[in-house]
């Protein structure tokens, strides 16, 4: 299993790349604040769903490569990093992207709202490039990778969840606040984009 060092720094990496406006924090915000809360609450249930499904996925498909080739292993970690750095640099130019969404809202589709979290989490491009490129550099290289992969992702999947969640919520009850300083919501994207940065430069010059 990985060690409390490396768990301890896959929290603080999953938070911030939460944070991040992407899809599903996008979605999640629009869906709060054009359905009702349960609607909303239960959208982020199955976008969860679906993050963990790609988990699946991953932890099936890198295994054995990540256990037989330290090269592999090198290479998805620079591909990480560079992902990182290519994201925090997309969140500073598109920070306004939270913003607009918000004011353009989502269509109405009540009535699925399950599927509908399951859809947006599963085709999530964002996350599919992060668990493909991001899980491996927190296993512990002496343990079997798969098992470590499922309880990274599921770990993450929670973290997305309590995120996400207290984002409706919060979208639900104070529409009034967020639509009155909008620029609130660029700022966030701005911080979060600048957290991305310094954590894909420390990625890439880390020795492990």
């Amino acid at each position: 299993m990985p060690s409390l060092a490396q768990t301890g720094a896959f929290l603080l990496a999953s938070f911030l790349f939460i944070q991040v406006p992407g899809p599903s924090l996008l979605f999640t915000i629009g869906r709060a604040l054009s359905v009702d809360r349960r609607e909303a609450l239960t959208s982020v249930a199955g976008n969860a769903i679906g993050l963990f499904m790609q988990v699946v996925c991953v932890a099936v498909g890198l295994a054995a490569v990540v256990a037989a080739s330290a090269t592999a292993y090198t290479v998805v970690k620079v591909v990480g990093a560079c992902y990182v750095l290519w994201l925090g640099v997309q969140a500073i130019r598109h920070r306004g992207d939270a913003r607009r969404a918000m004011q353009a809202g989502v269509p109405l589709r009540r009535g699925r709202p399950l599927w509908i979290g399951f859809t947006v989490g599963l085709t999530n491009p964002k996350t599919i490039v992060f668990f493909v490129a991001f899980l491996p550099q927190f296993t512990n290289s002496r343990a079997a990778a798969a098992p470590q992969l499922l309880l990274l992702g599921a770990v993450f999947a929670v973290i997305a969840v309590c995120s996400d969640s207290t984002w409706a919520l919060l979208a639900a009850r104070a529409r009034d606040w967020f639509a009155g300083r909008p620029q609130r919501l660029d700022r966030l994207g701005g911080l979060g984009g600048a957290l991305m940065v310094a954590l894909g430069v420390t990625m890439l010059v880390s020795e492990q």
